[in-house]
């Protein structure tokens, strides 16, 4: 079934009223797909629907009239094709067990969330298996920075699914101009790259208030993505899922964009403010805190080597200070530079 017979009896849930939830909402509803959208809060609901904005996660961007937000999370879900769930990690399972009652087996259901259940170490797709065994699962990451995509810049995600079919209807949902679906069938390594590369966002905002230079940019971010990837892998994840939008991709725009949360956590972080004082200021969930004591823990449980998630860890949660532990970092074991070399032969 084509996307065009599939709206014209279906339509679109997206659970969340943050920033990304909103604007991926918005891409459909801009081409006329019927979107529902769920949240929380019955006064940005409204504001949604009658102002056509989200003035506490998108200020200034228009919504399409399209759009419609509700408060009643089965009137959502019920009878829509795909449910995108942009949900922050902590309330993520919870939020599925309140959509529950009213989803089906022939329904996708699609995480967007960059993040890691504190309690077993689940990504959202494990939780999504676990709370709606029967329905088809996906994952979307990339390089995603919400304000640009409302602005309609150019930019481009990974719909990550073992089905096929799933592949298919978010990348025709979602296509825009301004907003390219690349398909992988990855979904373990796709999830880790977007919920690791936020450790490192923090690393890079940390490393920018200090005032360190180009060289340790580049440094960091290499390095970081050899550790993300030594992980992943670790894991079960393809290591060449890295090397594309949801890996380096990814890593990159989060390292080096002042939009990115987690680069501003970092920021603060550096600039001599306490932890609660910069998730405060930043006024939205930044995942990458909560991910960097849950990767500490699975990392030393499985003796994976990650100095840079043990040195944030000192700096986030011990109070470590940053150019001490940046010492540290650069007299730790010289690993080899590239991981994961391919015999010439299969390249």
């Amino acid at each position: 079934m084509s996307l065009e017979q599939h709206t014209q009896l279906k339509k679109v849930a997206v659970l969340g009223g943050g920033s990304f939830g909103t604007v991926i909402a918005n891409i459909m509803a801009e081409k006329g797909i019927p979107v529902h959208q769920w949240m929380r809060d019955a006064n940005r609901a409204d504001e949604v629907n009658t102002q056509h904005e989200n003035t506490r996660y998108l200020p200034g961007y228009a919504l399409s009239p399209a759009l419609v937000a509700t408060t009643d999370i089965e009137s959502a879900v019920r009878d829509a094709a795909i449910i995108f769930v942009s949900i922050p990690s902590p309330s993520f399972r919870d939020v599925l067990r309140q959509a529950k009652p009213f989803v089906t087996s022939e329904q996708y259901v699609v995480s967007t969330t960059k993040g890691i259940e504190s309690t077993g170490f689940h990504l959202m797709s494990e939780i999504i298996k676990d709370e709606l065994p029967d329905v088809k699962v996906g994952v979307i990451s990339g390089p995603n920075l919400a304000k640009e995509i409302a602005q309609h810049h150019l930019t481009a995600t990974v719909i990550a699914s073992e089905d096929e079919g799933v592949r298919a209807l978010v990348q025709e949902a979602l296509h825009q101009s301004y907003f390219r679906v690349y398909a992988s069938s990855d979904t373990y390594g796709v999830e880790l790259g977007g919920t690791l590369k936020n450790i490192y966002a923090i690393a890079a905002g940390l490393s920018a208030a200090l005032g360190m230079g180009e060289n340790t940019r580049s440094m960091l971010m290499t390095r970081s993505l050899a550790e993300m990837s030594r992980f992943a892998v670790s894991m079960g994840a393809n290591p060449l899922t890295f090397l594309g939008l949801a890996g380096v991709g990814d890593l990159m725009v989060t390292c080096m964009s002042s939009l990115s949360r987690n680069y501003r956590v970092g920021y603060a972080l550096g600039s001599g403010q306490s932890l609660q004082e910069a998730v405060d200021a930043l006024g939205e969930v930044a995942e990458g805190v909560n991910t960097i004591k849950i990767v500490k823990e699975k990392s030393d449980e499985k003796e994976i080597y990650m100095p840079l998630v043990s040195g944030l860890y000192e700096v986030v949660f011990n109070g470590a200070p940053v150019k001490e532990v940046a010492g540290m970092l650069m007299t730790n074991e010289q690993s080899t530079d590239v991981e994961f070399v391919l015999p010439r032969d299969a390249v």
